[in-house]
């Protein structure tokens, strides 16, 4: 079995008085997984590091600037069974401006602002959940706050 690292994830969140909202979307019915709400993800393209992956899908798919953005403390991962490939995913968390328009690109029919218990159980992996559970605690309760890496950019 190959292991590899191609693919990025990057939940976006914006403040609403004391807590946070995730923002979903929903996936177009013409690409893979069709009609499953997820966050932003996407590939990695030769020469770029992970974070401009991410800066870069969080554009082309919201039309959205993070004010800032952070390596979250967890790694997901699925295997391709075709290819016999276990794909990590590094997972971000990119802070908007809570006045910001989205913007879908043609991977999505729909979006959505949602609070954690709702996005925890519209999105479709337990990874994802783990994800969110981390970035709410890192921004609600401050927790892990040493554990988070903010990127510069």
């Amino acid at each position: 079995m190959k292991i590899k690292s191609s693919l990025v994830e990057v939940h976006i969140i914006r403040k609403i008085k004391d807590d946070i909202e995730f923002l979903l979307l929903k996936r177009s019915k013409e690409v893979e997984y069709p009609d499953l709400w997820q966050m932003v993800t996407g590939s990695i393209e030769k020469g770029e590091e992970f974070f401009q992956t991410a800066l870069r899908e969080l554009n082309e798919e919201t039309g959205l600037k993070p004010i800032k953005l952070w390596l979250v403390p967890n790694i997901n991962s699925y295997y391709e069974e075709e290819k016999k490939e276990l794909n990590l995913i590094h997972v971000f968390v990119a802070l908007v401006n809570k006045n910001n328009q989205v913007k879908i690109s043609n991977e999505h029919t729909e979006f959505m602002w949602v609070d954690k218990k709702t996005a925890k159980q519209l999105v479709a992996w337990d990874g994802q959940r783990k994800s969110m559970n981390l970035i709410y605690d890192f921004f609600i309760n401050k927790k892990n706050e040493d554990k988070f890496l903010e990127i510069k950019f």
